[in-house]
């Protein structure tokens, strides 16, 4: 089972001319995360509504870019539930580009960040949960702990 995580960056356009004003603006952009699940499931023509799980539940933060110049720009709203998507168009969409006609190709596979610290963020959920989340970085993830 792969887990990833797609990025849907939003920017308020009548108040910013294009991204890069936006992205130097505290609470400049909004990102919805989503994590895609490798399943056998296929999807049939493409609808963007898909991208969105039925599931209403959130978590979310200010925060920063994942990518340089890491502002600390950011909304995030990471979606609770996972969506699936078939194996055969995960790899289709791992040959996506990062880069415009002309540029060096850059490929959209592993472009992950290392844990960070909390830095003091307040993470809020929009569902009720019994427990709380350890997110303190440390020197390996694996020893981030859920505690009861």
């Amino acid at each position: 089972l792969m887990v990833f995580q797609l990025h849907l960056v939003h920017w308020n356009a009548v108040k910013f001319e294009n991204f890069e004003d936006a992205a130097q603006e505290e609470n400049g952009l909004a990102v919805i995360g989503v994590f895609l699940k490798d399943t056998l499931v296929e999807f049939g023509s493409f609808d963007p509504s898909c991208l969105m799980p039925t599931c209403p539940d959130y978590w979310t933060y200010s925060g920063s870019l994942t990518t340089p110049p890491l502002s600390e720009s950011v909304t995030w709203i990471i979606k609770k539930q996972p969506i699936e998507v078939d194996h055969d168009q995960l790899e289709q969409f791992r040959t996506l580009l990062f880069t415009s006609e002309g540029e060096t190709e850059k490929r959209m596979v592993d472009n992950f960040r290392p844990l960070q610290p909390l830095m003091n963020r307040t993470v809020r959920s929009s569902f009720r949960h019994d427990y709380v989340l350890n997110m303190q970085a440390k020197p390996k993830p694996s020893t981030s702990q859920v505690t009861s």
